[in-house]
């Protein structure tokens, strides 16, 4: 019996070691794997512009290349006073379908789109003293929409947004309604309806809507338990920040005046050369900027082409007008669909023309001897140095009478005072050696009738 019961524990230790040895074998390669995702690259990438187009085209190519590098982390870098819904409901759908994760690390203002930006990351820290909200809709000018549908969509995206990562959807609603009345117990205090919901970071914590504070995006990192020392930083390239420049509404405006006048000032006054140059540079620069910054396609360089052709040919061809109005139209189109605002950029245009025209004037002024102009008004005059000789004044032969050498019908010639004058009738016919009289004289004209 003792040696059964020796027998039956040496097999139940067997037993143990076997599981624990198993145990062991399929727990260290998920441990090593862990430890491999968390000695992964982080990339991290700003937001501190506003939200449009060209934004949403630098966080595709940061969230490409993260993917490429096999990062483990993405650090959204935010601080924005917001842009574009439509922009920013594309840069959240991006976020919540990337296989990396992502935290939103806001170290200053998360407003308006840039909150539903911030809500569709996986976790959200924030320094002290930013914010996180105040999303209600307003237009170009800054003005509240109250489209109660529009208002209701957007507010439904940010609920959905929030809820996705497990926070109140109810606050996140508030912040892009305000008419909602919700009550905020973490912070003891409950919006009411003509209030918008905006959190600072210490009140964004207490009610779930940021997950830690922090001083910066390496102790973000740290937090999530990756090494800061193996950080990534997404820049813009050199053509990006080319575009930043070009496209800022004072150098657009720069360069719309330089645009115009140069182009106008080279149709009137041609010959320089420099004025044409400067105006079509400016225009490329125009078109440039906007089309790297994400905000202009194909056609409008396309309209620019056609417009300024149209203008080109209405100095030459005439249309009475209509190909030079169809070209300011192209013109116009083209500038206006490649800026980032359509207000923005008719207030750009108004200023530039404004401006150009002024010194079109001028220069038409300056360098009136040049102008285009002259080349449809006779300037020369026939002289006597030149040769030619003006034709004498017939009007001493009124009253005149005359003898016809040939028939006048009616053009013919007489002869008053021994001198052959070509004369006319008023229709009559005068048969030759016919006494005549002059009754009518018009410069050269001389018009005779039977005595």
């Amino acid at each position: 019996m003792n040696t059964y019961s020796r027998i039956r524990n040496s097999m139940m230790w067997l037993l143990v070691l076997f599981v624990l040895i198993a145990g062991t074998a399929a727990f260290v390669p998920g441990l090593a794997e862990a430890e491999a995702e968390k000695a992964a690259p982080v990339y991290i990438i700003p937001v501190e512009q506003k939200i449009e187009t060209g934004l949403e085209k630098f966080l595709k190519r940061g969230f490409k290349e993260a993917e490429k590098s096999n990062a483990g982390l993405i650090v959204l870098e935010i601080d924005t006073p917001g842009g574009l819904v439509n922009t920013a409901q594309n840069i959240g759908k991006m976020i919540r379908e990337s296989k990396i994760r992502t935290v939103a690390y806001i170290h200053g203002n998360a407003a308006s789109a840039g909150s539903y930006i911030a809500l569709n990351a996986d976790k959200i820290a924030m320094t002290p003293g930013s914010m996180i909200g105040a999303a209600a809709i307003v237009d170009s000018t800054g003005k509240r929409v109250d489209d109660p549908k529009l208002v209701a969509a957007w507010k439904s995206e940010m609920s959905a947004a929030a809820e996705s990562s497990g926070r109140n959807g109810k606050i996140a609603a508030g912040m892009a309604d305000i008419n909602m009345v919700v009550d905020m117990p973490e912070i003891g205090e409950t919006k009411e309806k003509g209030e918008i919901i905006a959190l600072s970071s210490e009140q964004a914590l207490k009610v779930g809507f940021a997950d830690k504070i922090v001083s910066s995006p390496e102790e973000a990192v740290s937090w999530m338990g990756y090494q800061a020392d193996n950080v990534v930083r997404m820049d813009h390239t050199g053509a990006e920040r080319i575009a930043a420049f070009l496209t800022h509404p004072v150098v657009m405006t720069v360069l719309l005046f330089l645009g115009i006048a140069g182009i106008v000032i080279e149709l009137i006054v041609p010959g320089f050369g420099v004025p044409g140059i400067i105006g079509v540079a400016a225009f490329v620069l125009y078109f440039f900027g906007n089309y790297v910054a994400g905000f202009a396609g194909n056609e409008t360089w396309l309209l620019f082409i056609v417009g300024l052709v149209l203008m080109i040919l209405e100095m030459f061809v005439p249309s009475f007008g209509i190909l030079g109005v169809l070209g300011a139209i192209s013109l116009i189109a083209g500038v206006v669909r490649a800026a980032y605002d359509t207000s923005h950029a008719l207030l750009s245009l108004g200023i530039a023309f404004a401006a150009a025209a002024v010194v079109i004037v001028i220069v038409a002024i300056v360098f009136k001897e040049r102008g285009i102009w002259n080349r449809f008004i006779l300037s020369e005059s026939l002289t006597k140095e030149q040769g030619y000789v003006p034709t004498e004044s017939k009007e001493s032969l009124l009253g005149r009478e005359g003898v016809s050498v040939t028939p006048l019908r009616p053009a013919g010639t007489v002869i008053i005072n021994d001198e052959r004058i070509d004369v006319v009738t008023d229709g009559e016919f005068i048969p030759k050696d016919m006494p005549v009289v002059v009754i009518h004289v018009e410069g050269a004209r001389v018009v005779v009738k039977p005595k």
